[in-house]
């Protein structure tokens, strides 16, 4: 772990307890003047702790230092991606988090299964996991449209991912936000929100599920 999340980070003594503390002091064997590196996540300050005190059920931690450590990927993007199955997208979201996703928006859209409905406190506990692995000193931002016409009226300039001979390749630098489908794709009214030349697709003639989609937009436009 390049460093781990507590809501509390910045404060001059921390405790942790019940899982957090089980982890750090059972599985990685953490002790007793260990230096751990902590993020609240609020703002962009490594902050620094040394272990003080080690108890069956909590461990309580000092704060030595801190300093602002900001790693983020150079590029922003923004995906709109219309509603499917929420186990598919915990599945996909730690990829999409260190790739560099700066903002997903879930869409309701024609085809998506209105069932599901993000969750998003769990969505966020991956999310700050992913961060902890990868060192990102953000996560994704997470928010919902109820149509996309609603979100369009947000962000007029959004490509969208689809069938098309504009390869997507050719157009990544010009892509600040893209819009994909759910299972079953977009509705002809959905598909004629958008010029032509604001469609894009990839080289291929197989057709991508939306979360197998959704990370190879995310590859491309990010590298």
């Amino acid at each position: 772990m390049q460093f781990t999340y507590s809501i509390d980070a910045s404060q001059p003594l921390l405790t942790i307890e019940a899982e957090l503390h089980k982890y750090l002091f059972k599985v990685r064997r953490h002790s007793i003047e260990d230096d751990l590196y902590f993020r609240n996540l609020k703002d962009k300050n490594l902050y620094r702790y040394k272990v003080e005190n080690i108890d069956r059920r909590k461990t309580t931690l000092k704060l030595i230092d801190y300093e602002e450590v900001v790693i983020e990927p150079k590029k922003e993007l923004h995906i709109g991606w219309c509603i499917i199955d929420s186990k598919s997208v915990e599945k996909y979201i730690a990829s999409l988090n260190e790739i560099g996703v700066t903002k997903i928006t879930f869409i309701s859209c024609k085809y998506s299964q209105k069932q599901y409905k993000p969750n998003f406190e769990k969505l966020e506990k991956l999310l700050i996991n992913s961060s902890s692995q990868c060192g990102r000193s953000s996560i994704i931002e997470l928010e919902v449209s109820e149509s996309l016409e609603k979100f369009l009226e947000k962000n007029p300039d959004s490509f969208m991912f689809n069938f098309s001979d504009n390869n997507i390749n050719d157009k990544k630098n010009d892509i600040d936000t893209i819009v994909l489908g759910c299972e079953g794709g977009f509705s002809k009214d959905e598909v004629l929100k958008f010029q032509e030349d604001k469609i894009v697709g990839i080289d291929s003639n197989l057709i991508l599920r939306s979360e197998t989609a959704v990370v190879t937009i995310a590859s491309i436009v990010m590298s």
